[in-house]
Order: C-alpha cells, then sequence, then structure tokens
C-alpha cells in the first residue's frame, strides 16, 4: 500500500469522466488498497480513483462507525439508479482544498456497482451516506461540487484560488 497524491482543482484530469472497470484483477485491487490508504490519511471520508490520478470508475466511502474500527466500502462501476426527496447539507472535498458549501442532494438513493471481485452489489442509502456517494460518483463523471453551486459561489472560489496561487 502507498498514499497516493490527492489531485486538486484545477487539474484537468478531475474534469475527465472516467472509464468503466473491465478488469477486476490484482493492479485494481492494489489501486484499491492505495486509495483506503490515502484517504485515511488525509482524512476523508470518500476518495475517487481519478482523484489520485487514475481515471477508472472506482470509490472508495468510510462507513466506520469509529475511527478505531476503520472500514471501507470499495465501490466498483457505481450508478445511481433511482433516488427521491432532497437534502442541504454543506459539503467540502480533498480536491476541493480550504472551500466547503452547502450543496442539494438527493436524500435517498439506490446504487448498484460491483465488489472488487466484480460480484454485483445493490443498496439503498440514506442521508450522509447517500450524500457521500453522490458526491464521489460525481468526481467519476468529471463533476465537482462547486459545479452544483450557484454561478456566484463559484466565481467567488475562483478568484480565492487565483488569488493563493499567486501567493
Amino acid at each position: 500500500m502507498a498514499i497516493r497524491e490527492i489531485l486538486t482543482y484545477p487539474n484537468p484530469i478531475l474534469r475527465r469522466p472516467t472509464e468503466t472497470v473491465a478488469a477486476f484483477n490484482d493492479a485494481l485491487k492494489q489501486l484499491a488498497a492505495d486509495m483506503i490508504e490515502t484517504m485515511l490519511a488525509a482524512p476523508g471520508v470518500g476518495l475517487a480513483a481519478n482523484q489520485v490520478g487514475a481515471c477508472v470508475s472506482m470509490v472508495i466511502i468510510d462507513v466506520s462507525l469509529s475511527r478505531e474500527e476503520p472500514r471501507q466500502l470499495v465501490l466498483v462501476n457505481p450508478r445511481i439508479v433511482e433516488s427521491a426527496g432532497t437534502q442541504v447539507d454543506e459539503e467540502g472535498c480533498l480536491s476541493v482544498v480550504d472551500y466547503s458549501a452547502k450543496v442539494k442532494r438527493f436524500r435517498t438513493i439506490t446504487v448498484c456497482a460491483r465488489d472488487l471481485a466484480g460480484k454485483p452489489l445493490e443498496f439503498p442509502a440514506e442521508d450522509h451516506f447517500a450524500r457521500v456517494i453522490q458526491h464521489e460518483v460525481d468526481h467519476l463523471e468529471g463533476i465537482l461540487f462547486i459545479d452544483r453551486l450557484s454561478s456566484l459561489k463559484r466565481a467567488l472560489y475562483k478568484k480565492q484560488l487565483k488569488k493563493r496561487l499567486k501567493e
């Protein structure tokens, strides 16, 4: 396992849609292990493969009940197949440095994916768990949470980022 560099906005890889995983092999398992270690070290609650420069459709979600007993869910080729209700809550992102904002998401979702062995998964998610999954699935499509903000809030963030990059 290795901690990988987390790419930050405006890196163009974050805007590129990922490719569907067809080979469930040792390389995919190694990527998942690296992503878990990277997410825990950050620390974060979710991480998409393209955030560490791998343009494949895989996310890691922290489903731990406590930091003493870490547990992660690996979703390969995840898709949201049903959704209902709405919720608005604060979001941040390991790839969008030093910024958080309120984002509207579905309250409940149904997810279809595969595990690391290629076995199909389907399950419901709600509230915070659903929010994290939606955030990470957006990454796989090249969408950042700032894309879900008003144009004014997005422009303010970009202005802050430009100022920070000049310093």
